[in-house]
C-alpha cells in the first residue's frame, strides 16, 4: 500500500512530511534503522543486524508499496528519515480482520508528537481498509511506548516471559497489546 504524502506540524511548530518510503530512500532508511537500533534496547534488532544492502532495502520498500497488506510511513524532517511506522495486515481469510503495527522514532525526536500522529494515521487507514483489530508487541521497560499505546486506545492482552534476551544476557518480557476498531 502507498501512503500519499502529508505535511504534519509537530509540537515544536516544525513541519515534517509523512509519506511512503520509496526505493530511492534505501540509503536513508538503512541509516535510520541502524541509528534507531543503536539508541535503544527496545527495538527487536541490534545495529549489526541491519545488514541489508541498498539494493535489498530498495527491493523491500518496493515490495511494501506494491503489497495490498503492508503499509509503511516514514517521517521526513529536513530531508532525513527520523521515524517510521508500519501496518501489516494478516492475509489469511480467518485472520484478515487483524493487523500488526510497529513504530520507531530516533531518540532526538521523541516528545514531538510524531508517534501520536503516526498512530492516528495508522488507525484511520486500518478503519478504511476494514481492519477490526490492531495488535502490537513491546519490550518490558519501554514505559514511554506503553503510555503512547494506552493513549491511543491499546490495552494489554498478554505477556511472554523471557521473550527478549539482551546482549548482556538480561531477559525481558514481551507484552502484547490490542485495539479494537
Amino acid at each position: 500500500m502507498v501512503y500519499e504524502a502529508k505535511n504534519i506540524v509537530l509540537k515544536n511548530g516544525v513541519k515534517a512530511v509523512f509519506r511512503s518510503p520509496v526505493p530511492s530512500d534505501a540509503r536513508a532508511m538503512n541509516t535510520y534503522l541502524k541509528t534507531c537500533a543503536s539508541e535503544t534496547e527496545f527495538i527487536l534488532w541490534c545495529p549489526e543486524e541491519c545488514t541489508e544492502t541498498e539494493e535489498e532495502e530498495a527491493a523491500f520498500l518496493e515490495s511494501v508499496n506494491t503489497s495490498p497488506n503492508h503499509l509503511m510511513i516514514a517521517c521526513i524532517l529536513d530531508g532525513k528519515v527520523v521515524g517510521n511506522c508500519s501496518l501489516m495486515r494478516n492475509s489469511m481469510q480467518k485472520t484478515k480482520h487483524r493487523a500488526m503495527v510497529a513504530i520507531g522514532i530516533l531518540k532526538s525526536y521523541w516528545g514531538l508528537g510524531i508517534g501520536t500522529a503516526m498512530f492516528s494515521e495508522l488507525i484511520t487507514i486500518a478503519k478504511e481498509k476494514g481492519i477490526l483489530q490492531l495488535e502490537l508487541d513491546y519490550i518490558e521497560g519501554n514505559e514511554r511506548a506503553c503510555r503512547l499505546y494506552q493513549k491511543m486506545g491499546f490495552a494489554h492482552t498478554g505477556e511472554k516471559p523471557d521473550a527478549i534476551r539482551l546482549k548482556d544476557g538480561t531477559l525481558r518480557k514481551e507484552f502484547t497489546m490490542m485495539k479494537k476498531l
